[in-house]
């Protein structure tokens, strides 16, 4: 059974090894080298500093992660993020990544963010390292394209497109609340 929940600084290990098997294997991330242990628990420190971070544990064993991010730092951007999400390869087409993704917009939505973005490696000609697979993923949950980078992307000896796609997950008032830090958001679910 699968179960969501925060993920933990002591998790890195094993997301690192999910997240590995993609930047070795897949032109999914633009990322070519597998970064090392310590910078990985740092960027997820900084990362659940304000954001959700996602863990889905199928048997007490984390086999997938998704995590929201700035989709730019100047604070006019507050209200939109940009989502990332990674499953071990053994562990798709389970809807696990339907989950985490579920997951993370109720909390995103409880921040305040409005706007979600996917940037997305995209095939002009599908190979064995990048398929359109991610994007009909994220268009299948509510995602639309908004726009294209052409051959943005140099991994495997081989050009890649990237896309953004977009959802819309809250109104646009004229006046909108501060967005709460997801820390913060935690800590009021539990009446801390």
């Amino acid at each position: 059974m699968i179960e969501i929940r925060a993920a933990r600084l002591e998790d890195a290990e094993r997301i690192l090894e999910i997240y590995a098997y993609y930047v070795e294997n897949t032109a999914i991330t633009f990322e070519c080298e597998v970064p090392a242990i310590d910078a990985f628990r740092e960027r997820m420190r900084s990362i659940m500093s304000r954001y959700p971070y996602l863990a889905a544990e199928d048997g007490g064993r984390v086999m997938g992660y998704a995590y929201a991010g700035p989709l730019n730092e100047r604070s006019a951007y507050n209200w939109s993020c940009e989502m990332s999400i990674y499953v071990d390869p053994d562990a798709r087409r389970c809807g696990m990544g339907r989950k985490l993704y579920e997951a993370m917009e109720e909390a995103l939505k409880k921040m305040g963010i409005r706007n979600l973005y996917a940037c997305i490696g995209y095939p002009a000609v599908e190979d064995e390292y990048l398929t359109k697979n991610s994007a009909a993923f994220h268009a299948h949950l509510g995602y639309r394209m908004i726009g294209k980078f052409r051959q943005c992307g140099f991994k495997f000896g081989r050009w890649y497109d990237m896309v953004w796609m977009e959802k819309v997950i809250g109104d646009h008032p004229a006046r909108p609340e501060p967005v709460t830090g997801y820390p913060g958001i935690m800590k009021m679910e539990r009446g801390q």
